[in-house]
């Protein structure tokens, strides 16, 4: 008998079997054999995890948990730039409602994602029943990723979508019943999926991985309005999982914490799971290095069109946390995390008293292309890189490019083409705040070396579990159970481990829950984690900079008022969060 497999480049709704977008399909194969089976496999599952680079886009995932935290603020830019109907002012004051675009276009992106995640086990499943290994393989992989899917809407709606199939309605699933539909999906497959595709790929120790991320975090699941209750039973199993990862030896800390962000990582034996942006799986994009740096800033002398585009910053509470950490010495010469100085300035061109963009033509050094990199970390002051002329060509010497403080010229401030960028630490809603200028910023990813154009391309993937997490999870694992001597070791081994260069962070001699808290943001800033941190460590109701909300009923995000229009017809489907 031949059956048609077919790949829809648009996959089902979510919701309803009646509710679907529109499908152009192609049909693969008509035999079920040879190698039309394995473009079945790989066209199954393609769609499935090149979403995941459109899921955490900066204006979708990645965004929507910077800017509710305390880490990330965008402002109204020189009331000129990124205002988009205030929808970063609001989710970033906690006053977000239900027709919040960066709200919906996140609950877009992942819903979709979870249905190319299951047209992918619909095709799958009858391929993997027939026997074919690959089909197995491929199938598991899928189950995890959806599983990974549900926990992020779990984690942001407090919602989890059980659908096994197209023609079926959602179940909807909430507190103990979807942390339990979430674990079994993930156990379902831990034994039997690969370990060793990744780390672009789910993998068995991606899945444990998730389940530690999973367990840690139930106690908020289970009642998110509430104080979380860690019971010993949830720490058991994080302990549990974490320990597989790490006496699995498959993975070790990189001695470079940028290497971690760079266009080798996905050679990197730190990271466990990312986005592949190696054009196979993924279209590539360099989103996460250009959003937060200065749009008057070009990283990369070989690539005119590579800039910044002046987004979002630290906020200056975030920053305090570095600063009260280490007193009276500069974080950057305490903590390698920190800050990179790439960008070597000569000691002679350091001092720019009296001078301007107007009159220091003369004051730059030249560098070849390949071998430039802008500062990394968290950046302060004035940062230098390439500059234009006036014909939009960047000024060269007889060694390749010459390196100049960065020239303000975006922007409607006073500084606008006669001074230099300037990064201040005060960055608020304030006209003051606001300026293009305003916040230091966070350039964590590089600017990848392999891309044509600068920013719409990129080989460095992006990544969403790294061995680092393994560590800090088993720490506070252990610290909630009273373990603190081996909650202390586990978060110094994370703290020392960046030794391919000074300052390496010192060894700490004690813990406790507000330490490992501010480890957490040390190791992990500008990674999309710290909203989800804030809200297990009960900080999520503090107050930072433009945010007075205490209400615990904002830890989850509302349902956006289109999904909730669109399931009106089906009394009691689906119901707003509390609060909004």
């Amino acid at each position: 008998m031949k059956n048609k497999i077919i790949i829809a480049s648009l996959t089902f709704s979510l919701f309803f079997n009646w509710s679907c977008t529109s499908l152009d399909e192609k049909v693969l194969d008509e035999s079920l054999n040879g190698a039309g089976q394995a473009e079945a496999i790989s066209g199954a599952i393609a769609p499935a995890y090149g979403q995941l680079k459109s899921t955490w886009y900066h204006t979708n995932n990645f965004g929507l948990q910077l800017i509710a935290s305390d880490e990330g603020i965008l402002p109204y830019r020189g009331g000129t730039d990124w205002y988009d109907g205030g929808k970063y002012l609001a989710v970033h004051a906690h006053t977000t409602t239900a027709t919040n675009d960066l709200v919906t276009s996140t609950w877009n992106a992942l819903t979709k994602n979870i249905s190319r995640a299951l047209s992918a086990i619909e095709v799958l499943t009858p391929l993997a029943e027939a026997g074919n290994t690959e089909a197995k393989g491929a199938l598991y992989e899928m189950k995890a990723l959806r599983a990974y899917l549900n926990m992020q809407t779990l984690d942001s709606w407090g919602i989890v979508f059980k659908k096994e199939s197209s023609a079926s309605t959602s179940e909807i699933l909430r507190g103990q019943d979807a942390v339990s539909y979430i674990e079994n999906e993930l156990l379902s497959v831990a034994d039997v999926i690969n370990t060793d595709k990744g780390p672009g790929r789910m993998t068995q120790a991606a899945v444990w991985g998730l389940l530690a991320r999973l367990n840690l975090n139930a106690a908020v699941y289970r009642d998110p309005y509430g104080t979380p209750s860690f019971t010993a039973a949830d720490m058991d199993k994080v302990i549990k999982y974490t320990d597989n990862i790490i006496n699995s030896g498959k993975f070790s800390m990189s001695p470079e914490y940028f290497d971690l962000f760079d266009d080798s990582n996905d050679k990197n034996k730190e990271i466990i799971f990312s986005i592949d942006q190696r054009g196979v799986l993924a279209d590539e994009h360099n989103r996460w290095a250009y959003w937060s740096i200065p749009g008057s800033m070009f990283p990369r002398p070989e690539s005119i069109n590579a800039d910044g585009t002046d987004g979002p910053a630290i906020t200056s509470d975030f920053y305090q946390t570095w600063v009260d950490a280490y007193g009276s010495v500069d974080p950057a010469n305490a903590d390698s995390r920190f800050y990179k100085n790439n960008a070597k300035v000569p000691d002679n061109l350091k001092d720019l008293t009296g001078l301007s963009p107007l009159n220091d033509e003369n004051h730059y050094y030249c560098v070849k292309a390949e071998e430039f990199e802008i500062d990394r970390g968290i950046m302060r002051g004035i940062p230098w890189a390439a500059r234009k002329d006036n014909n939009g060509a960047f000024y060269r010497c007889d060694t390749g490019y010459r390196i100049y403080p960065v020239k303000q010229i975006k922007g409607n401030g006073p500084d606008k083409n006669v001074g230099y960028v300037n990064l201040t630490l005060k960055v608020d809603f304030t006209k003051e705040g606001s300026m293009h200028y305003s916040g230091y910023r966070v350039s964590k990813y590089q600017f990848s070396h392999t891309s044509p154009d600068g920013n719409t391309f990129s080989s460095v993937d992006m990544v969403l579990l790294r061995y680092a997490e393994i560590f800090m999870m088993r720490a506070e694992a252990k610290l909630r159970k009273g373990d603190n001597a081996g909650a202390l070791a586990d978060m110094n081994t994370v703290r020392t481990s960046r030794t391919a260069r000074a300052p390496i962070p010192a060894a700490l001699p004690a813990i406790s829950l507000d330490i490992l808290y501010r480890e957490y943001g040390f190791e992990f800033y500008w990674e999309g984690l710290r909203r989800t941190t804030q809200i297990r460590f009960s900080h999520f109701e503090d107050k930072w900079t433009e945010k007075a909300d205490v209400d615990p009923n904002k830890r989850l995000f509302p349902i956006p008022q289109v999904a909730i229009d669109g399931a009106s017809n089906v009394p009691g489907y689906l119901i707003q969060n509390k609060g909004y």
